[in-house]
């Protein structure tokens, strides 16, 4: 898999799926080969990945990353193979264990026991992918549809999951096909998600797993107002539990200091880093919406 960039609409936006389109066409032409779409609550991700794939003929697109809750896998299923029919083989989806306190804001409600509905939601997404088929009844999760599940042209498709803690990384070996950390430092990758994640894998009898780190990044000339801002945006991230974990597995204390902030030179250079240390690959991960986007997509091409 290419070294990718996340794609997010421009704040201005008219209309979001002409402008992700118009922006995943510009980063192709510049050399970028995949990109990932996040999910939130506005833009359906798995959608606009598959309608960029559709508009950019050879482009990878994925999610990165759609949540797991509250959203059923016969529904993620059925979206993810449209996806993949509409990118002709291109689609990767990425999945999230979700927050509990941000779940319990927009839907007025968290669910519990989250690595075993992640084993569960994975165990109905591996039989659909494997076999077009599912007959699953678990502690969490029941999959017995009277209907088809496989899409002409939907499968197969990668599933990554943005795991960092152990259960979730072993969950993720033994059933995925690879992790999407974000926030994991080149320590962190090195030391822990690798050796958790490839024993799991082999265990399952499994290939290898891929190991994409999404590095959060600006490009810029004034390094002193870049770590600002990026130290205003990642603070969010620094209240949610799994990532205060994996912030304080790699001995910092802020998650600005895992970003990759400064000239493209010094850019290429911090995000070789996480290749060097044991991911597979990166995602360039834009931290201010509101910046050029071209030096990005510029880091992306020249790794």
């Amino acid at each position: 898999m290419p070294t990718g960039i996340v794609l997010q609409a421009r704040p201005d936006a008219a209309n979001v799926v002409d402008d992700v389109v118009s922006q995943a066409r510009r980063a192709y032409d510049i050399g970028v080969r995949q990109i990932w779409v996040a999910q939130q609550v506005d833009h359906d991700a798995i959608a606009l990945a598959g309608l960029v794939g559709a508009a950019v003929p050879g482009l990878g697109v994925g999610t990165s990353v759609v949540p797991i809750n509250p959203r059923h896998p016969l529904i993620v299923a059925s979206l993810a193979q449209t996806a993949q029919a509409a990118s002709h083989g291109n689609f990767s989806l990425g999945l999230g264990l979700g927050a509990h306190e941000p779940e319990r804001r927009a839907f007025g409600k968290t669910w519990p026991n989250t690595v075993d509905r992640l084993r569960e939601h994975l165990t109905v997404l591996r039989a659909i992918i494997d076999d077009g088929a599912v007959d699953f009844t678990g502690n969490e999760l029941t999959a017995r549809p009277d209907w088809p599940v496989a899409v002409p042209g939907g499968r197969p498709f990668p599933v990554y999951v943005a795991a960092m803690g152990p259960k979730a990384l072993r969950v993720t070996g033994e059933l995925a096909d690879g992790t999407l950390p974000y926030l994991a430092g080149p320590r962190t990758l090195g030391e822990f998600i690798r050796p958790t994640i490839a024993k799991a894998a082999a265990d399952a009898g499994r290939p290898s797993p891929q190991i994409i780190a999404a590095v959060p990044v600006i490009v810029t000339d004034d390094v002193d107002a870049g770590r600002a801002r990026a130290a205003e945006i990642l603070s969010f991230y620094e209240t949610i539990p799994s990532y205060q974990k994996v912030i304080a597995r790699e001995g910092i204390d802020s998650a600005v200091e895992l970003a990759a902030i400064g000239p493209v030179e010094t850019v290429v250079r911090k995000t070789k880093s996480y290749l060097d240390a044991g991911a597979t690959d990166v995602t360039v991960s834009g931290i201010d919406r509101s910046a050029d986007l071209e030096p990005l997509w510029e880091v992306a091409a020249a790794l």
